[in-house]
């Protein structure tokens, strides 16, 4: 399997992982859940989240994704990409589901917006411990 494969494949298979933005100076992290369109990340949030105010300061983040994160022998991706905010109707509409509710109104809901992290690169680990991950960059 290619390595571009691979890391659909668990952007598919773990939506839940940590996004870290840069606030104040410091790293800022958090769990979101994540979508894909092919090795396109998007994060739901709502247009209040302090996230916004973080990428529109610095829109260099880093996101974690990996399976079940219950042993050091799964493999994980380490995203380094840039951050825009992205209000396409449709792509709400596609990425909505109800475990949003607890923070957003549904896919219409005027506080919606979605995360667009667009890769720089891709870091591909086997599991913990590889020195030399896979690496996709664009």
């Amino acid at each position: 399997m290619d390595v571009k494969s691979k890391v659909t494949e668990i952007m598919s298979g773990q939506p839940t992982g940590i996004l870290a933005t840069i606030r104040n100076q410091k790293p800022h992290s958090c769990y979101m859940m994540f979508f894909h369109e092919d090795v396109t990340l998007y994060a739901a949030t709502d247009r209040q989240s302090k996230k916004l105010s973080d990428i529109e300061a610095n829109n260099a983040v880093h996101v974690l994704l990996g399976r079940k994160g219950t042993s050091w022998e799964e493999e994980f991706i380490e995203v380094e990409g840039t951050a825009s905010v992205e209000d396409n109707a449709e792509l709400k509409k596609k990425f909505w589901n109800e475990n949003l509710e607890r923070w957003l109104n549904g896919p219409d809901d005027p506080n919606y917006v979605l995360l667009k992290i667009t890769p720089k690169h891709i870091y591909y680990v086997e599991k913990a411990g590889v020195m030399q991950p896979e690496v996709l960059t664009f």
